[in-house]
């Protein structure tokens, strides 16, 4: 802190009433400014600030963007610290609208068309908030729940093993296990109506959920989060409640202090036989916007598709608290970004129940694999499951929807070409969306976005037929090991499942030399010698040391992407040419991109013609210096988040120096001055 620095007087909390806004139900951060002042002196002993202070009074309340730490260094640059800064030390007011319309905020408190996703964490919450009463005396709530075991069916789990012999009632009962009688697998309609049972006995009136999709479930056959009563520890059920409870006291005030009695619970939660990672789900019904479930599937979905490391503590062991609140800081700050694929920890374990992991088992069971019994109880503890998600259906309309500017027709003739001749290139100059199409078009013509049968891979000049086929590989005892590639991969998976459709797509296919790659394969890529009749032996035989002829199926289709202006590219030989059907994409600027961009891109519509027309203009004299597959293309000019408001002459001008500049200078590399004229052209007048 140095003098003349400005600093504010907070204090953070949370509210469920008398909001300027709709906040259905949900729980809203608040942060009030209670006065404001400027530096004058540091006394540099770590501790103390001279400081002129303003009193404010009323207090001021700033929602949403808040943070809870004593101390909270706010620098200018995007538009929620310089509105948080606004708010505080200049009196003007906060934009609700837009934060509540942000990607973090927006299922909760956003003008969400349709129907609301989500609606269920306002029962969850709720329920938790009516347990913590129960933590010090548990017996009527045990009580209450056997109460309803006698009325609905599904609680009859609820049986224990006494310390003195013989078995009876459960007689003492944790909040996640308490929440957990109406999160086992069984239809929607008992769990509503354990559920509502559960909600009338401790006094929660919110609605019942209409859905329960995404959220994950126990194994019905080992529903406790501890053991049974004669091998419990004494204090293992208090510890799951002190977790909860320190689990709620963060929820309300992330101070260091509360920070650290978490990570302390939570570890000693974990010791308690049946935890495991269950304890992450538990703390997901209880706070679902606050704490991430990190059962299979979400795991699975973390490492998989966010390329997060959850690391454990050690085998059949979860996470530690420290590494557990470390996760849930950090992907609190990539739920912020737009392009980012999840925006909630809702979102995360819906998505993780739609997710399948390229390598995951089709064959694998509901419940996750085999229970513990009474024997056997000592073993590892199972994971809590997801029921099965149904297929997401995915047509030419979604690709549509999602910013194709491309016609129907066109796409159209692209599956087309697809499904007939098995293989395609999607060629064209930099920026036309060949990626993006590619993997649209894979979606589209297996009927369904399912990540599994989609693998994509990039070719490069070191990229061997080792590597993509089939070679020896170090394994972990230092040995080597025959080990199949991507390509053999999907073949397998696409010949365990002849029903289904699988896809690889090969990003850059002429950046490496294919006919290497590919190997004897080349030749069995054709549509007309996809049968076990023209099957051939590789080169490596298989783990076994057996040589057993491969063929690709009918069922497996190849996509590649190929980058027509790259002059340091060689052409692929003939010889792959005849394999593939090869369609060209080219900038497409009109109608469909323009309303793209400012209903999607926050482009302003007073300059969006203008930005067409010199794109245009650009690709002119592009096209009659260099031939057409080097024009630029539209990606170039589609935000890929949206624009701050006012912020449209920024970015086309940033765009312009940055990214197509310096393109321009690579197409004209021995004559600098056009390549400079080209830009000012680009930019005259802006």
């Amino acid at each position: 802190m140095r003098p003349g620095d400005r600093i504010a007087i907070k204090s953070s909390y949370t509210r469920k009433r008398e909001l300027p806004f709709n906040n259905r139900g949900a729980t809203v951060s608040v942060m009030a400014i209670k006065a404001v002042g400027t530096i004058i002196a540091n006394l540099d002993d770590g501790k103390r600030v001279q400081v002129n202070w303003t009193p404010v009074s009323p207090h001021r309340e700033w929602y949403f963007y808040t943070n809870r730490a004593t101390v909270w260094r706010v620098a200018p640059g995007s538009w929620m610290e310089d509105g948080l800064l606004a708010f505080a030390f200049d009196d003007r007011p906060q934009d609700l609208d837009r934060f509540r319309n942000e990607p973090f905020w927006r299922e909760r408190f956003g003008d969400v068309g349709g129907e609301q996703r989500f609606r269920w964490t306002v029962f969850y919450s709720a329920v938790a908030a009516k347990l913590l009463d129960y933590r010090a005396d548990r017996k009527p709530l045990i009580e209450g729940i056997h109460a309803i075991a006698q009325e609905i069916a599904g609680l009859g789990y609820l049986q224990d093993r006494y310390p003195e012999g013989g078995t009876g009632p459960l007689r003492d009962i944790c909040p996640f296990t308490a929440m957990g009688t109406f999160n086992r697998s069984m239809t929607d309609a008992n769990r509503r109506a354990i559920a509502g049972a559960l909600a009338k006995l401790i006094g929660v009136d919110e609605e019942l959920p209409s859905t329960f999709e995404g959220i994950p479930v126990l194994n019905n056959q080992r529903s406790w989060f501890f053991r049974y009563g004669d091998k419990r520890s004494e204090g293992d059920i208090d510890k799951l409640w002190d977790l909860f409870a320190s689990a709620a006291a963060l929820v309300d005030s992330d101070q260091p202090e509360q920070r650290d009695q978490f990570i302390a619970d939570y570890d000693a939660a974990i010791d308690v036989w049946g935890a495991s990672w269950n304890l992450s789900t538990g703390l997901y019904w209880s706070h679902p916007w606050e704490y991430p479930t990190l059962d299979s599937n979400s795991r699975a979905f973390l490492t998989g598709r966010l390329q997060m490391r959850i690391p454990p503590i050690g085998p059949q062991r979860p996470c530690s608290g420290a590494t557990y609140l470390k996760l849930v800081d950090d992907l609190k700050a990539r739920f912020t970004e737009d392009s980012y694929p999840v925006h909630s920890f809702p979102e995360l374990s819906l998505a993780a129940w739609h997710y399948k992991a390229p390598d995951q088992s089709e064959a694998e069971s509901d419940d996750g694999g085999a229970a513990p019994t009474e024997d056997d109880e000592d073993t590892a503890v199972v994971d809590p499951v997801q029921t099965p998600a149904p297929a997401v259906p995915y047509d030419v309309d979604d690709i549509l929807r999602e910013g194709c500017f491309l016609e129907r027709e066109e796409i159209d003739r692209l599956l087309e070409r697809l499904r007939t001749r098995k293989n395609l290139i999607v060629q064209g100059p930099p920026g036309t969306g060949k990626t993006w199409i590619a993997k649209r078009l894979a979606f589209a013509l297996i009927g369904e976005r399912d990540e599994a049968r989609v693998r994509a891979v990039q070719f490069h000049p070191n990229l061997s037929y080792e590597d993509f086929v089939r070679g020896w590989r170090p394994s972990g005892d230092g040995k080597l090991t025959l080990a199949d590639g991507v390509f053999m991969e999907a073949i397998r998976a696409a010949l365990s499942r002849p029903e289904a459709r699988f896809v690889v797509i090969i990003e850059e296919i002429n950046r490496g030399n294919p006919a290497q790659i590919f190997g004897e394969l080349l030749t069995l890529l054709e549509a007309g010698k996809r049968t076990p009749r023209e099957a051939l032996e590789l080169c490596y035989p298989d783990a076994d040391g057996m040589r057993r002829p491969v063929h690709v199926p009918e069922n497996l289709f190849v996509i590649g992407t190929m980058n027509i202006a790259d002059r340091s590219l060689a052409l692929v030989d003939l010889a792959f040419r005849r394999r593939f059907a090869f369609v060209g994409l080219e900038p497409r600027l009109g109608p469909a991109w323009r309303r793209w961009v400012t209903e999607k891109g926050g482009v302003d519509p007073a300059f969006v013609d203008d930005i067409e027309r010199r794109i245009l203009a650009l690709n002119a004299q592009i096209a009659e210096a260099f031939g057409r597959q080097f024009e630029i293309g539209h990606s170039y000019v589609t935000p890929t988040a949206k624009l701050e408001p006012g912020g449209t002459r920024d970015w086309f001008r940033q765009v312009a120096e940055t990214e197509i500049g310096p393109l321009l200078d690579e197409y004209w590399f021995d004559a600098p001055k056009s390549a400079r004229e080209a830009l000012d052209r680009l930019l005259q007048g802006w």
